[in-house]
């Protein structure tokens, strides 16, 4: 029986999933909830109290930023652990979030391991009492629970990656395995976009080949570490000078390029998951550019 309670907000219906299937999994005694956006979570929060918020910041209607800082202005929820779970992993917007009182801050595309671990680290004791009051045991990482008291000693947000350098047209992944990494985003200049996909654990570097509404299809060196049929995936693409959209997805397709079995590509389409409006016109901006530039 679930003693505590999560609330799960996200507007891709696919990543709220992931999100209560590991905690779920991880910890038998949270019950979770979800919401598409800050103003259905906000509601839900106002007629049932929650003990912990695991909320996305790109939200139509109101973005998860909007609803820390709703929520810091609760009584009942001036304590309450809220892990930002998003793509905007830049110094600026950890800072802005740090200020208005996030607890936690995990970047997407996440894995089960590094949910886990920010749940335990922003719940501490409380949890650990329930679970062991439960009779539970967690079926996740080997000694979770013997690492949380490092991880309730460390109180410096989480350092987002530095960006990586634009090595100009040499840096090219068709190039070969010696070339200099490739800036993540995705610039419209027609069939050869350079474009980093990430996931939980690597970045491929790739050229964009063909994209719409729905999905984006990459060709990337077969040299390169490969996401499995229906993992987490952020693709960022420049959608002006300076201003990047981040777009939330899964693999949906794996396939050799050529028919050979030693061929050097491979084909990975990307099937995208947001819902907010905002993204999806930023993302028909960026394809009219890439088909007008073909």
């Amino acid at each position: 029986m679930a003693m505590l309670k999560a609330l799960v907000v996200d507007d891709a219906s696919f990543v709220r999933d992931l999100v209560k299937r590991t905690v779920r999994q991880r910890f038998p005694v949270i019950e979770t909830t979800d919401a598409q956006n800050g103003r259905r979570a906000q509601s839900l929060m106002s007629r049932t109290t929650f003990d912990l918020i695991l909320c996305d910041w790109e939200m139509p209607e109101m973005s998860g930023l909007e609803l820390l800082q709703w929520m810091r202005q609760q009584s009942q929820y001036e304590k309450v652990p809220f892990i930002m779970i998003t793509s905007r992993g830049d110094k600026d917007h950890v800072v802005e979030a740090v200020k208005e009182g996030v607890s936690e801050y995990l970047g997407k595309p996440f894995s089960p391991d590094g949910l886990s671990k920010k749940i335990i680290k922003v719940m501490g004791r409380r949890l650990k009492d329930v679970m062991d009051r439960s009779g539970k045991s967690m079926d996740g990482p080997a000694d979770a629970f013997k690492e949380s008291a490092a991880l309730l000693t460390q109180k410096r947000a989480p350092a987002p990656e530095a960006p990586a350098r634009n090595a100009g047209p040499a840096a090219s992944p068709l190039l070969g395995a010696t070339a200099a990494k490739p800036e993540p985003k995705a610039a419209a200049r027609g069939a050869m976009s350079v474009a980093s996909v990430r996931f939980a654990d690597s970045t491929l570097n790739s050229v964009v080949k063909d994209i719409n509404l729905t999905e984006v299809r990459v060709i990337a060196r077969r040299d390169q570490d490969f996401p499995g049929i229906l993992d987490q995936a952020v693709v960022d693409i420049e959608i002006a000078e300076g201003q990047m959209a981040r777009l939330n997805g899964y693999v949906h397709q794996l396939q050799a390029v050529d028919k050979r079995q030693d061929t050097d590509f491979v084909s990975v389409t990307i099937r995208f998951v947001d819902e907010d409006p905002k993204k999806l016109e930023d993302l028909s901006r960026f394809v009219a550019r890439f088909r007008a530039g073909r």
